[in-house]
């Protein structure tokens, strides 16, 4: 009983360092946007996107199944004619880009 109580802590303390690391990254994120720096701001978003997806990993929601929710969530806003979409066309243009990876 002891050991299987000792895996769910890790496993929860996992998460919460998950979490830390995505609000530290985002931290970083706004710090590269200050410098107007292109290679950090490209590093904060990258690390920002793995960490959702990890984070994801460990609460049940496996890579495939973000993947169509982030698919839905675009299909949202292109369909709710979002500013973002209106006036540059974003939304779409991230869709296209998900579809053609596949």
């Amino acid at each position: 009983m002891f050991s299987h109580e000792s895996e769910i802590l890790r496993k929860m303390r996992l998460i919460e360092w998950l979490k830390a690391e995505l609000i530290t990254h985002v931290g970083q994120l706004y710090q590269a946007m200050a410098k107007n720096s292109e290679q950090a701001i490209k590093e904060g978003l990258a690390a920002v996107v793995i960490s959702c997806f990890v984070l994801g990993r460990r609460l049940g929601i496996n890579f495939a199944d973000l993947d169509e929710a982030i698919l839905t969530r675009l299909n949202q806003n292109i369909k709710r004619e979002n500013d973002v979409e209106k006036w540059f066309g974003d939304f779409s243009e991230y869709q296209r880009h998900l579809r053609h990876k596949r």
